[in-house]
């Protein structure tokens, strides 16, 4: 009997013990802020280590993600995903421009119109929205009059279209978070940039505060809305936990670099090519895998146009058909025509692009190769044979023994079975007129002096 109540009890007091620890749990989860780093351009590493701390903050918990932020800007692509992934996320995100002398230009200043909460501190800056093509510069030209208001002169309709599309989408975000929308799109078009007083003042951002200490006293007891409900931050007590890069994202940013990713692929190509033209290298074939297989792995991340990396592959491959087919240099020129346009095609976003002056250059390094082939194959048909049945035809030489009909003679040191229908005696020059096999068909050489050809 008492081990019959004894049972029920001990598995109550399990369920509670249980329950107290879950309970402690969470209310430790709740207590947490997620503290992401952003310091350097904006790109894929960037992207993830933010998507990170979202998916982080939320599956535990977290009272909140905050961005500490100083950056000169970066992709557009990436800067839309970080964007995306705040407007969706389900915790509040602070973006802090910290530490003092930082900035948040270009990129920077998209996300931070993005979060629930935009803070600086003293001595930082913000703006200089103009979104610029990878290895171009900004292009808002001023009025000629000296007026200072913009102009439309001087630029292309692509440049209008992405300085447009800019300004609309960063005053979106002003508007869905209840910021200034002039400035933001003044922030775009005139490349404007603040302080951090004056951001204040404009109501582009919600605080000014020394440092994260600062911040979240003034964080706590805020309201915000996220995703609908509104959600009152308290930060007494706090617990931050950092979320910093690891090996994957060191290397990630090498290598998603558009220029490094591309100079990865070529060199990964040329490996393999001169590996299999010349097996038993070895180290060719090593560096090419490693370099094509990082250069895979960077295209996988970044937005690629396919059309354009087909293009790319096909240039190479008829550039190296030149080595093998006869085609008086088409081939050749079709390559270099081909993997120029590729290049230029390879990266699907108006953002991003391999710089110029490397297409342009690996272009002539193409050209040249193909025209060193050219001229290669050019000298190869004007030298004489040296050998095979064509190199022996007009050959002399002398009979070793009398023979008639079949016998040995010296041509070039060597001894040949040869045939002839005339008699020849010993140290008679001769001269082949065909070649049936290994067998010459010679005749005398009344013409030669004694002397081999």
């Amino acid at each position: 009997m008492r081990t019959t109540q004894l049972i029920p009890r001990l598995v109550i007091g399990l369920l509670v013990a249980m329950f107290v620890q879950f309970a402690s749990t969470g209310a430790a989860a709740v207590n947490k802020a997620y503290l992401v780093e952003v310091d350097g351009a904006i790109g894929p590493v960037t992207q993830e280590l933010i998507e990170r701390g979202i998916s982080n903050a939320e599956s535990e918990g977290a009272a909140m993600v905050i961005l500490q932020m100083n950056t000169p800007g970066g992709l557009d692509h990436s800067m839309r995903e970080i964007i995306q992934a705040i407007l969706d996320a389900h915790v509040p995100v602070i973006t802090y421009i910290s530490p003092q002398g930082s900035r948040a230009a270009s990129a920077g200043t998209y996300i931070l119109y993005a979060s629930h909460i935009a803070a600086m501190a003293p001595a930082t800056n913000l703006g200089a929205a103009t979104p610029v093509q990878v290895g171009g510069v900004p292009t808002t030209p001023t009025d000629p009059t000296g007026g200072g208001e913009q102009s439309d002169q001087g630029q292309s309709s692509m440049e209008k279209k992405i300085i447009n599309d800019a300004a609309a989408y960063i005053k979106g975000l002003a508007k869905l978070r209840g910021r200034n929308e002039v400035w933001a799109e003044q922030a775009v078009r005139d490349a404007a940039s603040l302080t951090a007083e004056e951001a204040l003042e404009k109501n582009v951002i919600d605080l000014v505060a020394d440092d994260l200490t600062a911040l979240l006293q003034q964080l706590d007891g805020r309201e915000v809305n996220v995703k609908g409900r509104n959600v009152t931050l308290e930060t007494e007590g706090l617990v931050i936990e950092r979320i910093t890069p690891d090996w994957r994202s060191s290397l990630l940013a090498i290598i998603t670099n558009p220029n490094i990713a591309y100079v990865l692929m070529l060199v990964g190509i040329y490996g393999l090519i001169l590996e299999f033209s010349n097996p038993g290298i070895i180290l060719p074939g090593v560096v090419g895998t490693i370099c094509l297989l990082l250069s895979l792995y960077a295209f996988q991340v970044l937005p690629i146009n396919y059309a354009g990396l087909a293009l790319l592959g096909i240039g190479l491959a008829f550039i190296i058909s030149e080595m093998f087919v006869s085609s008086g240099g088409i081939l050749g020129v079709g390559g270099v025509v081909a993997f120029t346009v590729g290049s230029i095609m390879l990266f699907d976003d108006e953002y991003i692009a391999v710089s110029m002056p490397l297409i342009g250059g690996t272009a002539l390094v193409a050209g040249g190769f193909m025209l060193w082939i050219l001229r290669k194959f050019s000298t190869l048909r004007h030298r004489q044979v040296v050998s095979g049945a064509e190199y022996m035809i007009g050959r002399t030489g002398t009979v070793i023994a009398d023979f008639s009909g079949r016998g040995r003679v010296e041509i070039d040191g060597e001894s040949w079975l040869a045939e002839s229908d005339v008699q020849l005696t010993a140290g008679q020059p001769i001269r082949v007129d065909a070649i049936d096999k290994l067998v010459l068909k010679v005749e005398p050489d009344d013409n030669s002096d004694g002397r081999e050809s």
